[in-house]
């Protein structure tokens, strides 16, 4: 028998709560407030709207000086019928450590079987294998200096909202991109798009923040990774981050509700080689007007 939705989400709670025993202290384990009422919520009524998936960190201390590794999941709805989102991050390992040390958490975890929880799996498995790491962080090889420096990656995501009016958010959206590094665009209105690109660290945490506190209405549509030899400023396809705002279709007054002109979004799409991401962000092929 097919497991159900109500199913998953009803073990992702069971297993939260074992987390929050083994994770009581203060900042060992960080949720938003109304993520696990709003899938009650949904347990308790399962014929309304999904709930947001669940997302939550975890800070671990590891090895004996106790050094800070915080754990940070994202739980599809399906899951554990399908793997987390899992992201080992620390300010104390390098860029690739931390990039070596995801690959073979995602390795593990790929190996456990599908349809059991995995996140207490993951806590453990993060706790004895991130050590070597971290005593390896202060001196890394020459070795691994160059592969650094010639295997850069660049991450690019498109995010799709219903819609992005309010100051307060735009605000949030350029001040974090700014922080981070990350160059792309926001384009205000309905629809509202957001793309951002950079290391793919920066580009997770830039997700992450944005998304709290419980952004419904928004998506990643399409992820890009696109690997070069030598820094990835040379492969980006903006070289700032920048404020769109087109033309909008109708006069409504001082009704703070506008459709963008999709046509000018076309136009920019292209002009940034990007044509092809219309399709994926709106379902629908793209064509410019003949002039």
């Amino acid at each position: 028998m097919a497991v159900t939705v109500k199913e998953c989400l009803e073990l992702q709670l069971l297993e939260v709560e074992m987390l929050l025993s083994m994770f009581p202290k203060r900042g060992e384990f960080s949720v938003d407030a109304d993520a696990v009422p709003s899938i009650q919520r949904y347990l308790r009524n399962a014929d309304g709207a999904l709930p947001p998936q669940l997302e939550y960190r975890i800070a671990l201390d590891v090895g004996e000086a106790k050094v800070k590794v915080e754990l940070q999941v994202l739980l599809p709805h399906m899951y554990p019928q399908v793997a987390p989102q899992l992201f080992a991050r620390s300010e104390a390992l390098h860029r690739q450590q931390q990039l070596q040390l995801n690959t073979q958490l995602a390795s593990h975890i790929s190996s456990v079987g599908s349809g059991d929880v995995c996140v207490c799996e993951a806590v453990q498995w993060v706790k004895d294998n991130s050590l070597p790491f971290l005593e390896n962080s202060e001196a890394p090889s020459e070795c691994a200096s160059e592969e650094v420096r010639v295997r850069e990656v660049l991450h690019r995501m498109w995010i799709y909202s219903h819609h992005i009016y309010r100051q307060e958010l735009r605000k949030k959206i350029f001040d974090c991109a700014k922080k981070l590094n990350l160059t792309g665009f926001c384009l205000t209105g309905k629809p509202g798009v957001i793309c951002v690109e950079g290391l793919r660290e920066h580009c997770d945490e830039f997700w992450r923040v944005i998304r709290y506190p419980n952004w419904k209405h928004i998506s990643c549509k399409h992820v890009e990774n696109v690997e070069m030899e030598g820094s990835i400023d040379s492969v980006r396809l903006f070289h700032s981050f920048e404020d769109l705002q087109f033309q909008a279709h109708g006069d409504y007054g001082l009704r703070n509700d506008y459709h963008m002109d999709l046509g000018q979004f076309l136009e920019f799409l292209k002009q940034h080689q990007s044509g092809h991401i219309f399709q994926i962000l709106f379902g629908v092929e793209g064509k410019l007007s003949d002039n």
